[in-house]
């Protein structure tokens, strides 16, 4: 098979070969194709913002890979397409799937020998290889999977977990021997990894991207009694315990609150008729 050749303006941020599947994370250095100046201009900027469009590419060697609908770009060699059913019983369950986890009922599973590519964009992916193991993801960030993996929910296991802990009651569980790619809010390079081993590890806000299966998720109070709560300053806690490891994205809290106040900034400036933007 013949490989796609990376010319001087594609990087390859990371990548994972395991069991005739290879996945890649591809990186577009600079755009600079516009033959518009208003275009450009915004592109200009944004490469100054660090912003760099990416696309996942998967490699086949009589293999499979699950994805996201919509998310194929283009794919070339002996690869075909199933909808990934799974019969009656897989149907009710990916239903079921889909309304407690936001991911999607039916995953396209694309199969053979070739090379699959998903479209571009400017998010950023992380790469996360299992064996013989389960992680626990936030809802909506599957991307794509090595088709050995099975893509299931996973229900809180406690009240204050289901009720307190900003995730919900269901989240998306990923099981078996294989790669997936997750759709992450920041860069690789700003997650950290914690490998807890009969330890815990809290958390003040809504910033853990995934933890493996092992590890027990609660929510608790910072401090116990009403004057440790006044003078802590802190509210209550997400609580991580047990052997196995979280993926934390710290930075993720303050994109948001940037955002928050871009829109808040946009909403209460005067409108000018002569100058709307």
């Amino acid at each position: 098979m013949t490989e796609t050749k990376y010319y001087n303006n594609m990087t390859v941020l990371d990548s994972v070969d395991k069991d005739n599947f290879k996945v890649e994370i591809l990186q577009y250095n600079s755009l600079t194709g516009s033959d518009d100046p208003s275009l450009a201009k915004n592109l200009y900027y944004a490469q100054k913002a660090g912003m760099s469009l990416k696309q996942v590419k998967v490699t086949l060697k009589d293999s499979g890979v699950i994805v996201e609908p919509g998310a194929l770009y283009f794919h070339k060699g002996a690869i075909t397409c199933d909808a990934n059913i799974g019969g009656v019983g897989g149907l009710a369950k990916k239903m079921i799937k889909k309304k407690l986890t936001n991911e999607a009922s039916f995953n396209p599973l694309y199969r053979g020998t070739g090379e699959v590519f998903l479209e571009p964009s400017f998010s950023h992916f992380l790469i996360v290889n299992l064996d013989n193991g389960s992680i626990i993801v936030d809802k909506g960030i599957f991307y794509c999977s090595q088709s050995s993996l099975e893509i299931g929910v996973a229900s809180q296991k406690n009240i204050t977990a289901g009720l307190l802990g900003g995730e919900g009651w269901f989240q998306t569980k990923i099981s078996g021997t294989g790669v997936c790619v997750l759709e992450s809010p920041v860069p690789m390079g700003e997650i950290l990894k914690y490998n807890l081993n009969n330890e815990r590890l809290q958390v003040d806000g809504n910033f853990a991207l995934l933890r493996s299966d092992s590890v027990k998720f609660s929510v608790e109070s910072s401090s116990k009694g009403i004057a440790g709560r006044l003078t802590s300053g802190e509210g209550l806690l997400q609580t991580f315990e047990g052997t196995g490891a979280v993926w934390l994205a710290p930075t993720q809290p303050i994109y948001r609150s940037i955002a928050a106040s871009s829109l808040s900034t946009l909403a209460a400036a005067p409108y000018n008729r002569n100058n709307p933007t």
